[in-house]
């Protein structure tokens, strides 16, 4: 029976952890469209994919019965592609427009005339989307600007005494006034949300 793929909520990202362990190849990377693509000719139903697949997107179908089972949900499912393209807490950054560049991090932050949240985060610290927190949820009607930046060194760690990332480093007038270490997904959203008040409303002028 076919492989389905719900790309309501998959990120159709061409590191699908899905494709990376099909033994036959049936889900891969069409690099002209730009897309994941399923030659269901090739699947032996191993659900390999289906295992790897952390958001749940990938569903491998036992029988006719799962399958029009399986269709059905997705063709109900409410959700959208685009509701993940947004930037999160704890997750890849969506573009550049938040990312500080090299060279960068004094001027965008020890400099800046603003409080100013940095999300540190590396690829090891990277969560799935679906369970992050979009970052505008967080600092909505805050005076704060965010910005990311990815750690490629322990230097910046180190300065900063950071043990666990990802982690939120708050500055004001160039000095630390406060940090969040550790992933917080979305059922964890009123806690981080506390924790964020009580550094910016504590430190604000």
């Amino acid at each position: 029976m076919p492989v389905l793929i719900n790309f309501k909520i998959c990120d159709n990202a061409k590191e699908c952890n899905g494709a990376a362990v099909c033994p036959t190849g049936a889900l891969s990377w069409d690099d002209k469209k730009k897309t994941i693509k399923i030659d269901n000719k090739k699947c032996t139903s191993c659900g390999k994919c289906e295992s790897a697949c952390m958001i749940g997107s990938i569903m491998v179908a036992k029988n006719e019965k799962e399958y029009k089972g399986f269709k059905k949900e997705i063709d109900n499912d409410l959700r959208k592609a685009s509701d993940l393209f947004v930037d999160r807490y704890g997750a890849s950054p969506i573009g550049p427009v938040f990312l500080i560049p090299k060279g960068k991090f004094d001027l965008e932050v020890l400099q800046s005339s603003k409080m100013v949240a940095v999300e540190l985060y590396d690829n090891d610290s990277i969560k799935c989307l679906l369970v992050s927190i979009p970052v505008s949820e967080l600092l909505k009607d805050l005076p704060v600007k965010y910005r990311k930046f990815e750690v490629k060194d322990k230097e910046i760690l180190k300065k900063y005494k950071i043990s666990q990332l990802p982690a939120m480093l708050f500055f004001q007038d160039g000095k630390l006034v406060g940090k969040i270490e550790g992933f917080y997904g979305k059922e964890q959203k009123k806690e981080l949300e506390g924790k964020i008040g009580k550094i910016v409303n504590g430190k604000k002028k």
